[in-house]
């Protein structure tokens, strides 16, 4: 009975180790490239992925650009009434450029899907129409 144990104790001590993942050891790991989708903190709260975290440094470098603007050469603000029949300032014409593009690009996923790019090129031509017509 003692020779028996001695000599399963290897075989079992040799595929703990493999299911514990000793047997991966000499592998390389498999090198991935650049991903829109992956998150870049892993552990964090919010899945922060590059193309969220490029969204949002867009949408708040463009109030920024709009806010200074605003605050030094335009302190009066551009007030003007547009095509809609609103009196706009710069930041409201940026709010409903943003706003009408996300309404652009739910609309485009909800009927067509993909590729993007086509709501993108929508989405610019909305904004300048905004800027210079509303």
């Amino acid at each position: 009975m003692m020779k028996r144990l001695l000599l399963l104790t290897p075989l079992f001590i040799a595929t703990t180790s493999h299911a514990q993942g000793w047997g991966n050891v000499a592998q390389k790991e498999v090198e991935k490239g650049f991903s829109w989708t992956d998150p870049l903190w892993p552990s964090f709260w919010m899945a922060w992925t590059p193309a969220t975290f490029a969204l949002f440094c867009g949408i708040f470098g463009a109030i920024a650009v709009i806010g200074l603007l605003e605050g030094f050469k335009y302190r009066d603000g551009i007030e003007r009434k547009g095509i809609l029949g609103l009196t706009t300032t710069l930041g409201d014409r940026l709010f409903i450029s943003l706003l009408g593009s996300a309404y652009i690009f739910l609309a485009w996923l909800g009927f067509i899907g993909q590729p993007l790019w086509w709501p993108l090129g929508l989405s610019i031509a909305w904004g300048i129409f905004c800027f210079r017509k509303v």
